[in-house]
């Protein structure tokens, strides 16, 4: 049995009146998470949305307490960790990481990275050692993959495309996720939302595709 974490990162909801204003992103999440459980229906699935509920932002005082030892934390440090100890122990469950995501100005959603930076904690999920020369850190979980599913308004932010050097959102996830013990890494696009022509209900039809086809080889 595996364990998939969901998590939603967009800003807006999949129920409203007016189907235009839907999430693609979680829409298309929604899918490969229904047809996951249709193939493997005693697998478990952990869900956040964190568009709804964002996590907070880290502060000094948060950072004080991830560099102070546990056995000389005070009880308001171990209170400031609580959400962080709490996320990663979902990363730490899963085996399959699902990451919806629409492009926001180039990048990830503010609520994603701050869930990354809860999450990419040292002497949780990476160590630090200078011993191994200019690359310190190393993860301390492996054998994860994560599924990124993503929306964006314009396109041709894949490698040779024309907007490839702009795209923050593919590059970035896929770098830190390095550090939740992720080995493989997978991304699926619904692209052209703002021409609203054939072309962006071409890419929405291929990445549905695209999740099927993923689903039944993962599966």
């Amino acid at each position: 049995m595996a364990t998939v974490l969901h998590l939603d990162t967009s800003a807006r909801r999949t129920d409203n009146k007016v189907q235009d204003y839907n999430s693609i992103s979680k829409s298309l999440a929604a899918h490969f998470t229904d047809n996951w459980l249709t193939l493997n229906d005693e697998d478990k699935v952990i869900y956040r949305d964190l568009g709804l509920n964002p996590p907070e932002f880290i502060s000094q005082d948060w950072i004080a307490a991830v560099f102070t030892p546990d056995e000389k934390r005070s009880e308001a440090q171990k209170a400031l960790l609580t959400l962080s100890d709490t996320l990663i122990d979902e990363v730490a469950q899963a085996d399959i990481i699902v990451i919806s995501s629409p492009m926001y100005n180039y990048g990830m959603p503010a609520v994603l990275k701050a869930w990354f930076d809860q999450v990419v904690r040292i002497n949780k999920t990476f160590t630090f050692d200078l011993a191994r020369g200019d690359f310190p850190l190393a993860p301390t979980m492996a054998g994860k993959k994560l599924i990124l599913i993503s929306s964006s308004g314009e396109f041709g932010f894949e490698a040779g495309g024309i907007r490839e050097k702009m795209n923050h959102l593919g590059p970035h996830v896929e770098t830190l996720s390095k550090y939740l013990g992720v080995e493989t890494f997978y991304e699926i696009k619904s692209e052209y939302q703002e021409f609203a022509d054939e072309r962006h209900q071409k890419s929405l039809n291929d990445a549905y595709q695209a999740i099927d086809d993923l689903v039944k080889r993962l599966a």
